[in-house]
């Protein structure tokens, strides 16, 4: 299908996270402790809200709170995917964590025709507008249309693309420098007992047939992103975190950050009185009140 060939040489470039939140002033406190730069908030029209931080590398973190519960509901109700499962998500696991991952497309309407062609389509695509507003606060209109693909058999995550149908000239440069050096997302962290058995989901919603086998799970390689779904054992080696349900399905857990400066990272951190551990080349902060999933800082920095 033209738009949505399989193929391991044209993998999707990673978009965004999802990250629910209880309130978007508990993310901003605990985002700015870690010393990220946290945008202005923002509404969505189907009852959502949001303050994304945005990176250099163009990928961004979008804490997500509830703006108008009554109308979360009613679009959920009217098959808005997004807030159908943003509000399952958090009947099942409470008000925090991290629930899914946006890839970015050219053609949301080729990928949603070829998820349902696969079988992994997740519901009608999504089209919406948003006023943007940049540092200075100059407001401009964006449009974004929406592909959403996941599996009944896990139930707490979901991934979609995400095509900018119109892109407003906002200059967001200022706002993608932060306090502690991060310059961008170069892997996500998740978990599941047995990975491969939500391998053909992944590669499909990545557009990468290419999976990579390691001792504790797969790897699936975007265009500048991993992708690396390892068992508990696997988290627990490498990051030195716990996956904290014992039920089964795929869970985004963590996000693996690129580090212009490790050193200052690590002093601006101690003088937030940001707990943390070292585990291998990481520093990491585990999940807390406004972060649902654990950062994994590169301290061997961008040079590696």
């Amino acid at each position: 299908m033209i738009g949505h060939v399989i193929s391991p040489y044209r993998p999707r470039a990673f978009d965004h996270c999802v990250l629910p939140v209880a309130e978007l002033a508990s993310a901003r406190a605990r985002l700015e402790a870690l010393g990220f730069q946290v945008a202005a908030d923002a509404k969505h029209p189907f009852g959502t809200e949001n303050a994304c931080v945005y990176f250099q590398d163009g990928t961004f973190l979008e804490p997500l709170a509830i703006d108008q519960r009554e109308k979360c509901e009613r679009t959920a109700q009217r098959g808005n995917v997004f807030t159908a499962r943003d509000q399952a998500y958090r009947f099942r696991n409470g008000g925090e964590g991290f629930s899914a991952i946006a890839l970015a497309t050219d053609s949301a309407d080729a990928d949603h025709k070829g998820f349902r062609k696969e079988g992994n389509s997740a519901g009608r695509k999504l089209l919406f507008g948003r006023t943007m507003t940049d540092a200075s606060g100059n407001k401009a209109r964006a449009t974004f249309k929406l592909a959403f693909a996941a599996d009944l058999r896990s139930p707490d995550s979901f991934l979609f693309t995400c095509q900018r149908v119109n892109t407003p000239a906002v200059d967001r440069a200022a706002l993608q420098v932060h306090p502690n050096g991060v310059t961008g997302t170069a892997e996500i962290i998740a978990s599941e007992a047995n990975p491969a058995d939500f391998q053909y989901l992944l590669q499909d919603v990545i557009n990468n047939r290419a999976t990579q086998a390691h001792s504790f799970g797969i790897e699936i390689a975007g265009a500048d992103f991993t992708l690396n779904v390892m068992t508990p054992e696997g988290l627990r080696t490498h990051f030195g975190v716990e996956r904290h349900v014992p039920t089964r399905g795929v869970r985004f857990e963590g996000i693996v950050f690129t580090v212009a400066d490790p050193a200052a990272l690590q002093t601006l951190l101690k003088e937030n009185a940001i707990v943390t551990h070292e585990h291998g080349h990481w520093l990491v902060a585990d999940r807390t009140a406004g972060q649902g999933a654990f950062f994994a800082f590169d301290m061997r920095g961008e040079s590696r």
